[in-house]
């Protein structure tokens, strides 16, 4: 199963902790990358994802979720095929990278596009019929597989 999870996912664990919600979905995440480590799925990481990552502020939240994406075995550069799908999507209310992550999702073939980004998912549920790859938060999705 090819997972891809946006940078909101991959912030998600170090986040406050002390909200439950946060909580949770870490946990779902944690659980992911339980299964991706073991090898059971695969990681999708992208120029997008790196990029956006890259600026993070804050410098020690960066290189730990710079380790987190490094678990990847799936990489997706960035190419005329993306931007061109990216624009398209950006179309339905997304922003730049928001296009260009799900536009990635769909170019590699993802199994699942997560995200924690409830504005975004809504996006995304609305256009369903013309996002070709499976969308959803990491907590609800986690509850489907496992």
């Amino acid at each position: 199963m090819k997972i891809y999870l946006d940078v909101c996912c991959l912030n998600r664990i170090f986040d406050d902790q002390t909200q439950d919600r946060i909580h949770l979905e870490s946990e779902a995440i944690l659980t992911i990358m339980k299964y991706i480590e073991s090898g059971k799925w695969d990681l999708m990481n992208s120029d997008a994802i790196v990029y956006e990552i890259n600026k993070i502020p804050d410098i020690e939240k960066k290189n730990k979720v710079l380790l987190l994406i490094a678990k990847a075995n799936l990489y997706l550069r960035v190419n005329t095929k993306i931007i061109s799908r990216a624009k398209e999507i950006r179309k339905f209310g997304m922003k730049t990278y928001d296009a260009l992550h799900v536009a990635s999702a769909e170019v590699g073939k993802a199994d699942i596009f997560l995200t924690t980004d409830d504005n975004l998912l809504a996006k995304l549920k609305k256009h369903a019929d013309q996002i070709n790859v499976k969308t959803d938060n990491p907590l609800s999705w986690i509850k489907e597989v496992i």
